[in-house]
């Protein structure tokens, strides 16, 4: 790193400290699986730069991270303002207490402020309508969230309101004592009725918005998924998944890497007829359900947590929204008759 560079003031951008079971694993792997839209040349530079410091210091690209270390990445452009613009949009709250609350969050809202999405998000919502919202050390600009579930994909999530509440509520999802149940339309019927899908998941190398399935366990994060078909439907089926984990994309990238992608997730090749014939009529009835789901079917169905101040285990159900609903009438129909 040059001189002039050093003189100058760098900001933070993103600060990450690694959990307590972390395994040693090269520095610049770790941040291509935590870092969005980076290439490994762009990390692997930035390290050497100077950039990238590990509890204080300057290391290597093959630096071995271990659990607890804080790894501190400071560029000398600063970054968006964290700070969240209050915006009065409707909340459809389940549960509220003096702690925390829990939200059924309905498709197309993003969670929290980020890239080409910084205003009518979830947490715009949250910062309008209830003020001092705690927030996690390493996500500035996300009060009150813990978890969180892609654009796309509505159902429940639990917001803390105060420091105690996200402190215990943070441990559970660190344990994966947190029970949360999803159902999902994917095309066609799995090999079997029921299974637990155990494969690394990380980002991909040539798209990083996209998560990969990583056989090998060469890199990426351990992932599971517990499923259970609940209907079969001949060309697609209701699965119910059950997280042990919580990665991203998890349920979408572990039924992309079984063959089974979730119904008209554009992302996972769930756009396009998967399972079934090539005839017109075929494809058109598929084309008229993807106008009724315009999203990845995938729904956020219950959601089971030990409460952090009372000790109660609490257990939230939601519905299935409408379009999800609608389109799971259309293929009842379409293989009673056809």
């Amino acid at each position: 790193m040059s001189e002039e560079l050093r003189e100058e003031e760098l900001f933070e951008h993103h600060r990450i400290i690694c959990d307590p079971g972390q395994e040693p694993l090269r520095l610049d792997k770790f941040l291509m699986d935590r870092l969005p839209n980076v290439t490994r040349n762009k990390v692997q530079q930035g390290i050497k730069d100077g950039f990238v410091k590990v509890n204080g210091n300057m290391v290597k690209p093959n630096y071995k991270v271990q659990p607890k270390d804080d790894i501190l990445i400071e560029l000398p452009e600063p970054p968006r303002d964290t700070e969240v613009v209050p915006e009065n949009i409707p909340l459809n709250i389940v549960y509220e207490d003096d702690d925390l609350l829990v939200v059924n969050k309905e498709a197309g809202m993003v969670v929290h402020p980020a890239f080409n999405n910084w205003t009518g998000t979830l947490v715009n919502a949250l910062t309008y309508h209830f003020q001092q919202l705690p927030t996690m050390e390493g996500n500035d600009g996300r009060p009150g969230l813990v978890h969180r579930i892609d654009k796309d994909t509505s159902g429940l999530l639990v917001i803390a309101k105060t420091e105690r509440a996200m402190s215990g509520l943070a441990k559970q999802f660190l344990d994966h004592s947190i029970e949360r149940t999803y159902h999902a339309l994917i095309w066609g019927e799995p090999a079997e009725e029921s299974g637990t899908i155990d494969v690394n998941l990380g980002r991909s190398e040539k798209d990083r918005r996209v998560t990969v399935a990583i056989e090998d366990g060469s890199r990426g994060r351990n992932a599971i998924t517990h499923y259970k078909v609940l209907k079969n439907l001949r060309y697609v089926s209701l699965v119910q998944c059950n997280l042990e984990t919580g990665r991203t994309h998890q349920i979408r990238a572990h039924f992309k890497y079984l063959g089974h992608p979730l119904f008209n997730d554009a992302t996972y090749g769930g756009d396009r007829v998967v399972k079934g014939t090539q005839f017109s009529k075929y494809k058109s009835f598929v084309e008229n359900c993807f106008k009724v789901i315009p999203r990845q079917a995938l729904h956020a169905k219950s959601l089971g947590f030990v409460h952090p101040v009372t000790r109660e285990f609490m257990q939230f159900e939601s519905e299935l929204p409408s379009d999800f609903r609608a389109v799971l009438e259309k293929w009842d129909n379409y293989v009673q008759f056809n």
